[in-house]
């Protein structure tokens, strides 16, 4: 699999046999209402993040649209925000493509929104040659032994200046080999490598790289091989392996 980058999203185009597959993480969709909730009081920017999904989908030439969950934000409660605008947001969507979503930690009550053959097995599935999943849990043994794409993790890179002041975290793709050993799962099929997306929501934030191992967020994370996992940016620019990030800290 060679992803074709789309840093406009952050977004993905995967193309395997007569398929082209467009792969979004982490929209989290009702955001807004969330962080009202805790005194951050700020206008929806649901129209602007539509758009730039849909601008996704006209310049990928995708088949279909797969969404690694956490497509809504509201836990363990479906949002007003989210009653109200969801419906809206699936039926722009399916006016241009084909979709499926595999649910994440924050999609409790999406089978609401979707239709029966939109929802995936949140423990993952195999699509052609790739297993994908949202990440939060143990995949299913039948997706490992290959590529695993996850969403999940919001994973950035801090960039720093010349001389050493922090200047922004980017958004990045990590691309990891998982230790067998230390994954120990039933059923695990050797040879398991996880590409995780970072988060298409402008306000995510994120998890340093550098940090995603010792995080303890996923059964996956926790069990990456660090000194070989590459860091790439959203528009495929190779950064360097977590493993020389690390070493260029301690510098």
């Amino acid at each position: 699999m060679k992803p074709e980058f789309l840093p406009e999203g952050p977004a993905f185009v995967v193309e395997e046999d007569d398929l082209r597959i467009l792969v979004v993480a982490d929209t989290h969709f009702g955001a807004e209402s969330e962080l009202s909730r805790k005194g951050v009081h700020i206008m929806s920017n649901t129209p602007g993040r539509l758009r730039r999904l849909l601008d996704c989908i006209d310049v990928s030439g995708a088949d279909l649209l797969l969404l690694l969950g956490d497509v809504k934000d509201s836990v363990p409660v479906t949002s007003w925000q989210e009653k109200r605008e969801m419906p809206e947001i699936l039926d722009a969507i399916r006016a241009k493509i084909d979709l499926k979503v595999l649910p994440g930690n924050h999609d409790v009550g999406i089978e609401l929104f979707l239709r029966k053959d939109e929802l995936l097995p949140k423990t993952g599935c195999m699509i052609r040659n790739t297993g994908y999943m949202h990440g939060h849990t143990f995949p299913s043994p039948e997706i490992t032994g290959g590529l695993i794409v996850v969403g999940h993790h919001h994973p950035v890179v801090h960039l720093y200046d010349e001389v050493g002041c922090f200047m922004r975290g980017v958004p990045s793709f990590v691309l990891a080999e998982i230790d067998d050993e230390l994954l120990d799962m039933k059923g695990l099929r050797p040879g398991t490598r996880v590409l995780f997306a970072p988060a298409f929501f402008e306000l995510a934030g994120g998890m340093d790289v550098c940090e995603m191992k010792k995080s303890g967020l996923s059964p996956l994370s926790r069990c990456i091989k660090e000194e070989t996992a590459d860091v790439f940016l959203a528009d495929g620019t190779y950064i360097d392996t977590i493993g020389g990030i690390i070493a260029a800290k301690s510098d």
